[in-house]
């Protein structure tokens, strides 16, 4: 289906079902591929700074992870269907690879996130292949020798999927450099999500999720890491966007 567009940045219009289901019928195909799940901080970034740009576009799948981003396309007469978000993701398509005999891997996070989400979700999903999970030291990317020895370690794993527990710029600098040794995999930029799995960040309720209150409940986990992101960026460019595509509706 063609893509959606929210002040630039392209966002495919399916739900978390179709995702899966692309993920998993590619797999059977042997391709490979890569799902970016934006927030409205990430299309802040995508207009800031254009070379996070063609990363958007090189993605097999764009799916919005953030309530912003539905209301905005409501708005421009041109909705998406519902919010796929990573954290959601993680879980349902851990349960799909299981009962597909596929295998997945877990790299990034704060030290032993991954690790420690990959045992949560090998009991949350019976019979999941977890080939491997490391979490590498903070500053990892900057240090050559240890970030080949992470790609090398999950290269080694050949998983069939790999989660990347990294922040945006973090995935988009590793992620390629991973799809060329492991061109039939699939990745998937998930952000927190391994920290919200194992328990060590607690996820906001679920009617929060669905109103687009999330944001609240981690401000108030992470006021001085987050008050800024939310509130002295987040708010007027949420106003920005809308305006944007209300203009777009008009037009």
């Amino acid at each position: 289906m063609e893509r959606i567009d929210l002040m630039g940045l392209p966002v495919d219009p399916v739900t978390s079902e179709d995702a899966i289901g692309t993920v998993a019928t590619e797999l059977e195909r042997g391709r490979g591929g890569w799902v970016i799940t934006p927030n409205l901080d990430h299309l802040r970034s995508y207009r800031r700074r254009p070379e996070l740009r063609e990363h958007f576009h090189e993605a097999d799948l764009v799916l919005a992870d953030g309530m912003p981003l539905i209301w905005a396309s409501r708005i421009q007469a041109t909705p998406l269907p519902e919010r796929v978000a990573g954290s959601d993701l993680i879980w349902s398509l851990s349960k799909e690879a299981a009962e597909r005999g596929a295998s997945v891997y877990l790299v990034g996070g704060n030290p032993g996130s991954a690790e420690a989400a990959a045992g949560v979700l090998r009991e949350a999903a019976p019979g999941l292949d977890v080939a491997g999970a490391h979490s590498p030291p903070m500053g990892f990317l900057d240090d050559p020798g240890e970030r080949r020895r992470t790609e090398a370690e999950v290269e080694a794993a050949a998983p069939d999927i790999v989660y990347v527990g990294l922040p945006l710029e973090k995935q988009v600098d590793l992620i390629p450099r991973l799809r060329r040794r492991l061109p039939d995999a699939w990745f998937l930029g998930l952000g927190i999500s391994f920290s919200f799995v194992c328990g060590e960040v607690s996820r906001a309720p679920g009617w929060m999720r669905a109103s687009g209150l999330e944001w609240i409940h981690r401000l108030a986990q992470e006021p001085r890491r987050l008050a800024r992101r939310y509130l002295v960026e987040g708010l007027p460019f949420t106003l920005t966007l809308f305006a944007h595509s209300l203009g777009r509706r008009l037009a």
